[in-house]
């Protein structure tokens, strides 16, 4: 018997090799309990958040199935985990991007989301009485300032701002093809983002996806985030069809 093995029933303890094991099973449950990939991009005036849409039971309203949230009207998140934790943790960020316009009078700046969220996940390894929720988050928004952001936030509270990331079953494999065009991301376009985001999901997962499969939210410029319907993802998928990208 390994002599870490009795070091996973607290989430406080750390192991002899220095490792707190509740908060590797909180990741490793995000990435997989789902089964999903989600994919994100930076563009050169937009971000784009993709993700797979599998409906759990066909009895369940499709509309009511979804892993990208509005946070604000200018700022969406991708959640990858398990369902329940996921809408816990949309709860918050909700809260407190609110609570923040409300106390200083303008948006808060998605760095700060970021920052506040990754803290309270944090604050989730050191008590007891809480657990981590596995859930990733990947925040994104159009900043005034920075232009395109993109941040991810673990469970463990680990964040950092990406040019494009993955999420999910198969986040290595994304990784991996996002790196091979990261240059060019930042010459695209909303739409080309759009189809790099869907062709990686595309290529890891070996599918040709129906527009049903997918969802997909954008924010370009000053806009508001924008979901995308299935007839406009139905006319990226026949662009990707045409191409190779």
């Amino acid at each position: 018997m390994s002599r870490d093995s009795n070091y996973d029933h607290h989430i406080t303890i750390f192991s002899p090799s220095g490792k707190l094991y509740q908060v590797e099973y909180a990741i490793k449950c995000a990435n997989s309990a789902s089964g999903l990939t989600s994919v994100a991009a930076r563009g050169k005036d937009s971000v784009v958040l993709v993700t797979q849409k599998k409906v759990p039971d066909r009895l369940v309203d499709p509309s009511s199935v979804t892993n990208i949230f509005k946070v604000t009207e200018k700022l969406a998140v991708l959640m990858t985990g398990l369902p329940a934790d996921c809408r816990a943790q949309v709860t918050r960020l909700r809260y407190e991007a609110n609570e923040f316009k409300f106390q200083y009078g303008y948006a808060m700046p998605v760095a700060s989301l970021a920052k506040r969220i990754g803290d309270i996940c944090q604050v989730y390894t050191q008590k007891a009485s809480l657990r981590a929720l596995a859930a990733i988050c990947i925040l994104a928004a159009v900043d005034d300032e920075q232009g395109p952001q993109l941040f991810k936030v673990d469970p463990a509270g680990h964040y950092f701002p990406y040019f494009a990331t993955a999420a999910g079953a198969k986040e290595n494999e994304a990784a991996n093809f996002l790196e091979k065009k990261q240059e060019e991301l930042k010459d695209m376009d909303a739409d080309q983002t759009v189809r790099y985001a869907i062709a990686a999901l595309q290529s890891v997962l070996s599918a040709d996806f129906k527009s049903t499969e997918i969802e997909a939210l954008v924010l370009e410029g000053t806009q508001r985030a924008r979901t995308l319907t299935e007839d406009e993802i139905d006319a990226h998928l026949n662009v990707l069809a045409e191409t190779d990208l």
